[in-house]
């Protein structure tokens, strides 16, 4: 069965550093995602991490490992994800704790966003995540894909 995470969900991190899951997810998360999440940064944006669903993150780390060593960039994101990714289990009251280097690094305290991205979550810093939402996709950003799109 394919996994399909969707909506935004205001978070607040407990004092110990650990995020609940929301109550919309939970059955996925304990059913379909074996009650094992991955969480680790997203390479790609300041202040978001990124949570997979094991089986997903497997497919990702072996993509990402299998990319040629001698090149930079390839180097930096297999560091930023396959070497911080650690794996989370829901405890009885349905809470991950977040390690704190990547929380501390993602600026990620408090109150933080959790998006259903489709395959994986994001969970964003409260900052990060107004700073984003605001942006507006301007014309000269558009790809033929997006015109395409009927919205």
């Amino acid at each position: 069965m394919l996994i399909v995470f969707q909506g935004e969900t205001a978070i607040t991190i407990d004092d110990k550093g650990r995020l609940t899951i929301p109550t919309a997810y939970r059955e996925q998360v304990a059913g379909e995602c074996a009650n094992r999440l991955v969480v680790t940064y997203n390479p790609f944006e300041p202040g978001c991490l990124w949570l997979f669903p094991h089986a997903a993150w497997e497919l990702v780390r072996d993509q990402v490992n299998a990319l040629s060593k001698v090149v930079k960039a390839h180097r930096d994101m297999q560091m930023k994800l396959v070497g911080a990714a650690a794996v989370v289990e829901p405890d009885s009251a349905s809470r991950v704790l977040l390690p704190a280097s990547q929380r501390a690094t993602t600026g990620i305290d408090k109150k933080a966003v959790l998006l259903g991205m489709g395959d994986k979550f994001e969970l964003w810093s409260e900052q990060e995540h107004l700073k984003k939402i605001r942006q507006t996709i301007g014309e000269g950003e558009i790809t033929q894909a997006m015109a395409e799109l009927r919205l």
